[in-house]
């Protein structure tokens, strides 16, 4: 199975919609324990590449560990915590089973308890051991035979997701080239590194070691301008090829479990004459590459009404805090607040648009003037 084919369980969020969630704090992060650097016969970037496009995977289990130090301002208590802020900050532990495009699960381990997305075949299922809730999905024609939607916007839950999606950045605003191999979950590997030409951005380095000897990713960092550890990284720490036992991807409800039905799933239109759902921002991008900067206006076309429902919804935080708590900017595109971590910036102007990107303040000036 190749790597570059889209398979997300849960889907990377868009700098846009982790403007708010990611507010409350970074923790320290600590990189993977260091294991002897192998002696392995030379591979090109050419190469590798190539491997990743052409690998097969059957089947795959292992436990993976996720870390996340985004150098957040310490606005801690403005957002309750949630599955947003909790998968983007700290360490988290992961189990994971896959088994073709069909038969997929994750299975998020923390001190709250156990979060699991299973599927298997036309069945989507999630569970969250506290308040032992539970949904359910019959996927519909469109999605069958393909991956499984995501079930809620996340980071990447695998090496394998986050390489996907990095790869897809590869062009002419690339650098790419062969780093240190290295050992991961006790199998050889080697490290390809990805690097923007463009000073505007804020990633530094995208560093993905592949498997050696079955070109599958099992670690991926991310470094921001100006630091040598990463601001995020997903490794495995285990890892099995053999195909999990098909009763790995049955979900068997738990006594006195709420399960929920949900609607089965239908292809994006996105053609002519489609419109995003009322109250949904209206997003355009600015630029291309890791550049890129996503404009969005949420308030409605005046900046100052809110959006159709705004007055029944009920915030998860004191807005005027979370404002308060930014820094304050103006300049010849207007004024607003900004919020910055070491991979992203986020404008919220006064006249109600939202400006993100992996890229610094002054470029989202630069997209705020247009």
């Amino acid at each position: 199975m190749s790597v570059l084919r889209s398979r997300p369980v849960l889907r990377w969020l868009v700098p846009a919609t982790a403007a708010v969630a990611v507010i409350g704090g970074g923790a320290a992060i600590g990189t993977f324990a260091a294991e002897a650097e192998p002696s392995l016969p030379p591979r090109t970037a050419a190469q590798l590449l190539v491997d990743l496009q052409t690998s097969r995977l059957e089947g795959l289990s292992g436990t993976v560990v996720q870390r996340a130090d985004l150098g957040l301002p310490p606005l801690v208590g403005l957002v309750p915590g949630n599955d947003l802020t909790t998968l983007l900050t700290g360490t988290h532990t992961l189990r994971v089973w896959y088994s073709g495009p069909e038969r997929q699960r994750v299975a998020l381990l923390d001190t709250l308890g156990e979060r699991d997305i299973i599927r298997n075949g036309r069945d989507l299922w999630t569970w969250q051991s506290r308040g032992n809730t539970a949904s359910h999905t019959t996927l519909g024609d469109a999605v069958a035979g393909k991956p499984a939607p995501e079930a809620g916007p996340s980071l990447p839950a695998t090496p394998q997701e986050a390489a996907n999606l990095a790869l897809a950045a590869v062009d002419p605003s690339t650098e790419v080239s062969v780093g240190r191999s290295a050992t991961v979950a006790g199998r050889d590997a080697y490290e390809l590194v990805l690097q923007p030409r463009d000073g505007d951005s804020l990633v530094h380095q995208l560093r993905i070691a592949i498997d050696a000897k079955q070109h599958v990713p099992l670690r991926f960092e991310v470094l921001a301008t100006g630091s040598d550890q990463p601001a995020f990284e997903v490794a495995f720490t285990q890892v099995d090829y053999r195909r999990p036992d098909a009763d790995q991807f049955t979900f068997n409800p738990p006594p006195g479990v709420k399960v929920t039905e949900g609607k089965a799933e239908r292809p994006a239109t996105g053609g002519p004459g489609h419109s995003e759902p009322a109250g949904e921002p209206q997003v355009r991008t600015v630029g291309k590459g890791w550049t890129t900067v996503l404009v969005a206006r949420v308030d409605g076309a005046d900046g100052n009404k809110p959006a159709a429902g705004a007055a029944d919804a009920k915030p998860d935080a004191d807005l005027s805090k979370l404002l308060g708590g930014l820094t304050a900017v103006k300049g010849d595109w207007g004024s607003g607040r900004l919020l910055t971590g070491k991979l992203f910036s986020v404008l919220l102007t006064d006249d109600g648009r939202v400006l993100a990107g992996a890229v610094t303040p002054e470029r989202l000036y630069q997209a705020a003037r247009g």
